[in-house]
């Protein structure tokens, strides 16, 4: 048996290669939307692709089975109830899809999506039971999935307590394998292990210790992540007709007028010389693709802004992956417009002169503790809150790190604002130099 894990670190996905070597044939599961590496596997280890099969409709990337079909003819297998818009095969719960010697069982696990499945898969030569599991947007490493991405989150939260119960029967040495780990949005605390076993996730997974549908559904739909600003299109694209390939981005002279500016260089390039407007998310940060669908704008086109062609080809791959189809093509080089970064050291002083303090950290995370004085809206929210942002002094913006910084100082400078990034350390070396804070604390019973 053939059997290849494929991960996105930037976007936190997995894709799966499953297939019979004697046979020369395999499926693949979830494609990402950039194929090449599963092409380039499944040919390297001399292999047939006859199928793809979608655990759900993703709501977070877009997938690539639409350019398996149009360029590589391969038919789709998704759940009837997905109602998508393309020529696909409905699966539906207990099928099996044999590929050679290996079957893939299909298990109807609602909560995610209504049409959500899990693949258990069986090597015939060797066992009837399955060995491993995909286990798609439902179970993860140390997590379970949003129930509310695509209904009510209490409705989503009662299907998936009822479909964990279902993944429960599995024996305690199948392993299982996630649609995602520790970076995407489908989750709220999933680990960056690419597998486990059903037996530890039933011992140790938080979501799995309860035992009332009551109290599962509270603490599921108790959710604090935000949704992603551009969810909507990328449903509608992975659901609609067939999407191909899209043309390669070519070097501009000069962005064209009317796009939106994506620095994507490290911030230090960014600060030490940019064109005016520009955003700044790095590439080589953590959750490029994630990040940037936050703070650009899904109906207007994009130019990427780059230090190297490699760069720039590497955003272009990430804005495409969540929906960002309009990239115009890319700029190389720096720009004059520099940014002062603000130094920890620096910040009371600046308190005191009447600076403004934003923390751009999610709330959850503020409540940990915060600066005396600061105010709170998240980086994400940045482009379009805040009307009442002084004008007439500074604004120094903050995270826990410096990165998320950063990406908000850029946006605000792009409004007109003076704006500048603490991003040597951030909140960390605030509490690390012994910097007051106010911890939230909520209010009991007792």
């Amino acid at each position: 048996m053939i059997f290849h894990q494929f991960l996105d670190g930037d976007l936190g996905c997995a894709c799966y290669l499953v297939g019979d070597e004697d046979a020369g044939v395999a499926v693949v599961v979830d494609p990402p939307y950039a194929v090449e590496p599963v092409l380039a596997e499944a040919e390297r280890r001399g292999l047939r692709l006859v199928r793809v099969i979608e655990t759900h409709t993703h709501a977070d990337h877009v997938s690539g089975h639409g350019r398996l079909a149009l360029e590589h003819g391969i038919p789709i297998s998704i759940h009837a109830d997905a109602g998508v818009e393309y020529s696909h095969d409905p699966m539906r719960d207990g099928d099996e899809i044999e590929v050679g010697a290996v079957a893939l069982r299909v298990i109807h696990t609602p909560g995610h999506r209504p049409e959500h499945c899990c693949l258990s898969v069986i090597d015939r030569s060797r066992a009837g039971e399955p060995w491993l599991v995909l286990t798609g947007d439902s179970l993860f490493v140390g997590d379970a999935a949003r129930p509310d991405l695509a209904v009510g989150a209490v409705e989503g939260a009662e299907g998936l307590f009822s479909s964990l119960g279902r993944l429960m029967e599995l024996a305690d040495g199948v392993e299982v394998f996630p649609g995602h780990v520790a970076g995407s949005l489908c989750g709220k605390a999933m680990s960056s292990k690419p597998s486990t076993t059903i037996g530890f996730e039933r011992r140790f997974n938080p979501a799995l210790q309860f035992t009332e549908v009551d109290a599962f559904i509270a603490d599921a739909a108790a959710i604090v992540a935000p949704k992603p600003p551009n969810l909507a299109r990328i449903v509608e694209l992975n659901r609609g007709p067939f999407l191909g390939a899209q043309p390669a981005a070519e070097e501009l002279a000069a962005p064209p007028a009317g796009t939106q500016l994506l620095d994507v260089r490290p911030v230090a390039s960014y600060l030490a010389g940019h064109r005016p407007g520009a955003v700044n998310v790095p590439v080589a940060g953590t959750s490029f693709a994630t990040k940037a669908g936050f703070v650009l704008d899904g109906g207007r086109p994009v130019t990427v802004l780059a230090a190297a062609r490699d760069e720039a080809e590497e955003a272009v791959r990430g804005l495409r992956s969540v929906a960002f189809l309009d990239v115009e093509g890319y700029v190389l080089g720096a720009g004059e417009e520099r940014v002062e970064a603000v130094a920890v050291d620096e910040l009371e002083e600046l308190m005191a002169a009447g600076a403004e303090v934003i923390d751009v950290r999610e709330k959850d995370e503020r409540d940990t503790g915060y600066i005396p004085g600061s105010r709170n809206v998240p980086y994400r929210l940045m482009k379009t809150c805040c009307p009442d942002m002084p004008t007439d002094r500074p604004v120094v913006t903050i995270c826990e790190s410096g990165a998320r910084a950063a990406i908000a100082a850029s946006i605000l400078r792009g409004r007109g604002y003076d704006a500048r990034p603490v991003v040597e350390g951030g909140m960390a070396a605030w509490r690390a130099r012994g910097g007051d804070t106010i911890e939230f604390r909520r209010c009991g019973s007792g």
